[in-house]
């Protein structure tokens, strides 16, 4: 059986030929005894892993790859799998893709760590997976990276149109003219967005259009009735009300939307709605603002709340037959962008949002500053459908460059 294993690892790296990275890859290492790749379902992760192997790690008979939700693990434990590797083929680098499908995977990560001092242990699992409050705490042993989807600027580069480089939150704040013009040049910039939202988040859009948004519906699926329901250990009559929690959402302006109008509308206590509204944010599948309120993680409370990226918000809206809002779509893509840029964010009582001290008001080309009067030095129109602002108005597109 562990030639089986060895036999799908090889022939995985003999098909992974993309030239082209995902953001992290370049900050992605395994100087580190044990290392973490933790995003939702669908962001790349089984790709960097291979990638990493082909180009980075010089020896590849020393390696291993694996998917832990092999049937092997069923009847096998994970330390003998690493134990016949190491000893009787002299394995070093052990990357464990899924792992948050096997059970007791955090004690049998520690043990191993414990009990293998030479080997270096890459892992990969879902959002779900909560890594600094762990039982055995295996972020305190190793290093943890966290990835999202495609950013507009990965899609441009991965579709080869353009290889733009970053700009950072402070340049578009600060000297974000030259960028602009350098981006604005590229010919249906404007077209090439439209096409993003909604269509371009997760890697596998890659693959072709046509199934795109029903492989969405599957990661949904496999995120609810698979990782919630093992790792939160809830009852499966329980698991539909997730995707009626999604459906709502999907229907509601972010603004409208609260606790107490979810509990209405699915038949759940507040608190229970609490608690599956942050499993669901855990899984990536929604995010959560709340307002900077001094600071204080008590006094915060959640303001406003979102489907995770546009192309689930379309999806889910397609698949429930409501008319997605252009004006959702964009405040999606702007949280999303700023959170996957590893910047933090926050509902503001003037304007939408609130970065670092600067507020920020999303709309289209014709949209004003009568939110903002109030704040004229730090206040910022986000405008979709232009190439070029000013002084006080940013390209909505320009966000899609921060990672």
């Amino acid at each position: 059986m562990i030639s089986n294993f060895i036999n799908t690892y090889k022939r995985l790296l003999q098909y992974t030929k993309y030239s082209h990275h995902r953001y992290i890859y370049s900050d992605f290492n395994t100087d580190n005894r044990l290392t973490g790749l933790i995003g939702p379902r669908g962001t790349g992760k089984t790709t960097l892993l291979l990638q990493y192997i082909k180009e980075r790690i010089p020896n590849i008979d020393e390696c291993i790859y694996a998917s832990i939700d092999n049937i092997y693990f069923s009847q096998n434990t994970l330390l003998e799998f690493v134990n016949t590797l190491y000893e009787d083929y002299g394995v070093r680098y052990f990357f464990l893709d899924e792992i948050h499908k096997y059970p007791h995977w955090n004690q049998e990560l520690k043990n191993l760590y414990d009990s293998y001092p030479d080997i270096k242990i890459i892992f990969s699992g879902s959002s779900s997976i909560d890594l600094v409050k762990g039982t055995y705490d295996l972020s305190r042993r190793g290093v943890i990276y966290r990835i999202g989807g495609l950013s507009f600027r990965e899609y441009l580069l991965f579709n080869d149109i353009a290889d733009t480089g970053t700009i950072s939150f402070q340049e578009i704040i600060n000297n974000r003219f030259l960028f602009e013009s350098k981006i604005g040049e590229i010919k249906k910039l404007k077209g090439y967005f439209k096409e993003y939202l909604g269509a371009g988040y997760y890697p596998f859009v890659l693959e072709g259009k046509d199934s795109y948004s029903q492989k969405i519906q599957r990661i949904i699926d496999k995120t609810i009735f698979e990782d919630i329901s093992n790792h939160y250990k809830l009852k499966t009559e329980n698991l539909s009300n997730f995707k009626r929690i999604l459906a709502y959402m999907a229907t509601i302006p972010p603004g409208e939307l609260n606790r107490n109008s979810i509990s209405r509308n699915i038949g759940l206590d507040n608190r229970t709605v609490q608690n599956y509204l942050e499993i669901l944010q855990e899984t990536g599948l929604i995010t959560l603002l709340s307002m900077n309120i001094a600071g204080s993680q008590i006094l915060k409370q959640t303001e406003k709340m979102y489907l995770d990226n546009p192309d689930l918000y379309s999806s889910i809206t397609n698949e429930i037959g409501f008319a997605s809002h252009i004006g959702t779509i964009r405040e999606i893509f702007f949280i999303n962008m700023v959170k996957n840029s590893g910047n933090n964010i926050h509902v503001s009582k003037i304007g939408d949002f609130e970065i670092d001290g600067n507020l920020f008001e999303i709309g289209g080309k014709n949209k004003d500053r009568k939110q903002l009067k109030e704040n004229p030095e730090n206040g910022y129109i986000v405008k979709d459908d232009i190439l070029y602002g000013s002084k006080c108005e940013i390209p909505l597109h320009l966000f899609g460059f921060l990672y």
